[in-house]
């Protein structure tokens, strides 16, 4: 029913409707695919990238300025290709729309796909349950869990996704269909990797919830199949299991192996806190926590001098003045938002149709930000930044040191703690300046940035060829991105 091997070309339906996939979207994907798996997050894999001569018209930033792209076709790899939208074809009617999937009232295919995927991908989940409802709540317990699974590895390396509809979630749990998809640079909670994602629906923070929301309509379409009740019960743990797996792998990426204690979760939230004010870098600076050490014996009258040479480390990950102004400039015009803030108070039923709360407020919350630093010089951020990290590293070493509690050889606690953390988190990973690079060889016959990607597969340590319409010196690829990385649009 569904083949492991998956060519993707573009919807025929969708833009010029001339089924075609272009270079720059394949080698993306192709990439992206393949350091997600050397990161160990379950994914569909590349198999190959086919490019030729033929070219098309595509308006890259919808922005009216269309250009050729060479055309291409991508091969994809994983067990199944089936998505929580393809139960959907059985969708009854919209009550608004009036729409239905094309399959709606032919329940037995509805009972045979999902026997297939059971019996084809989750035998011990066949094997253990003889009766059929227990069997297909027990598959969609195994769905849920995966699919929280996946979203927390995702948000532990800053990953967005940029496009999470049914159709692009796998019933296996795997990331599938790489599209607008970015890693975090400065971490954002707010982060949208998508520039045609204008109300957020898709950002960073919003992922965990959205999943959960593409589960319940999972359930929908597999009912009766799976009653509703038992398919909210299980929903119902989502949450917990997400909490979980999240708070799990943030203690490897923060080295805190051998106890688990209450507070943690305030010391991840006061991190992730101190890393947004500041403008930090979200793959660098848990990078940098390793060589924070832990705190030993009769080192008290050391202990400000080690904290102040941390907080310097981390300091160099941090955002400068203009990179605060610039990435806390309102996005909207101020006539608009000014338009769109009365409109909300003498009608309201009309401002929901063209906007959103959320949008509003984040547009009000970056002009209240960009309003401070007008008014704040460097020396003053960056005195800021570094009181704010050196209260963190305080906390940070406290914690540690109850690490150390019980524990007779402390240089061997320290290099394991090292060795996890070195593992967990990432030096680099695919940041969209170093996939641009490769994109820009490829399209002028050089595949040599693709190759140098894929066979070390996101953990490359090249240096960046810059494209020819920067004048910088190159870039490490374990660096902070350039300047001209924030050009980069996606859509």
């Amino acid at each position: 029913m569904n083949d492991p091997l998956e060519l993707l070309r573009e919807n025929p339906s969708g833009r010029k409707a001339d089924g075609r996939k272009v270079l720059r979207s394949s080698v993306r994907e192709f990439l992206c695919s393949e350091a997600m798996f050397f990161l160990g997050i379950p994914t569909t894999r590349a198999g190959s990238v086919v490019t030729s001569d033929s070219k098309v018209i595509r308006d890259i930033y919808y922005s009216g300025n269309p250009c050729y792209e060479k055309c291409s076709v991508v091969l994809r790899i994983a067990p199944t290709f089936l998505r929580f939208g393809s139960f959907e074809i059985f969708k009854p009617a919209d009550e608004f729309t009036g729409r239905q999937g094309p399959s709606y009232g032919r329940e037995e295919i509805r009972g045979q796909m999902l026997d297939y995927v059971i019996e084809m991908f989750y035998p011990e989940i066949q094997r253990g349950h003889p009766d059929r409802l227990e069997r297909n709540v027990a598959f969609f317990r195994e769905v849920m869990s995966r699919t929280a699974r996946l979203v927390a590895q995702w948000q532990c390396v800053g990953f967005c996704h940029g496009v999470l509809n049914t159709d692009n979630m796998s019933v296996l749990g795997l990331t599938l269909d790489y599209g607008p998809y970015g890693f975090m640079d400065r971490f954002d909670p707010d982060f949208i990797c998508n520039a045609s994602d204008n109300s957020g629906r898709y950002s960073y923070k919003a992922q965990p919830a959205i999943c959960r929301w593409n589960l319940v309509k999972l359930a929908e379409a597999l009912a009766p199949e799976l009653p509703p009740d038992r398919a909210k019960a299980v929903t119902d743990e989502y949450l917990d299991h997400f909490n979980r797996f999240y708070l799990e792998n943030m203690r490897k990426k923060l080295g805190l192996l051998r106890k688990e204690e209450p507070e943690d979760e305030i010391l991840i939230t006061e991190l992730l806190r101190t890393m947004h004010d500041t403008g930090a870098d979200f793959t660098n600076t848990f990078r940098n926590l390793a060589q924070i050490s832990c705190p030993s014996e009769g080192e008290t009258e050391r202990d400000e001098e080690i904290v102040k040479k941390a907080s310097e480390l981390l300091l160099e990950q941090c955002a400068s003045l203009e990179e605060l102004k610039s990435a806390n400039t309102p996005t909207m015009d101020p006539r608009e938002l000014s338009m769109l803030l009365s409109m909300a108070q003498s009608n309201p039923a009309l401002f929901e149709m063209i906007s959103d709360r959320a949008t509003i407020a984040r547009q009000l919350d970056r002009m209240s930000k960009l309003k401070v630093l007008l008014e704040t010089s460097q020396d003053e951020l960056r005195a800021r930044q570094a009181q704010e990290w050196i209260s963190w590293i305080a906390l940070y070493r406290k914690r540690l040191a109850r690490e150390l509690e019980g524990q007779s050889d402390i240089q061997v606690v320290q290099e394991e703690r090292a060795r996890v953390m070195d593992g967990t988190n990432p030096r680099v990973v695919l940041r969209n300046y170093i996939a641009q690079n490769a994109i820009e060889a490829a399209e002028n016959g050089d595949f040599s940035e693709v190759r140098i990607h894929f066979s070390r597969s996101g953990v490359t340590l090249e240096w960046l060829e810059l494209p020819t319409w920067v004048d910088m010196s190159p870039v490490p690829y374990d660096s902070k991105p350039p300047a001209w990385a924030r050009q980069i649009c996606v859509t």
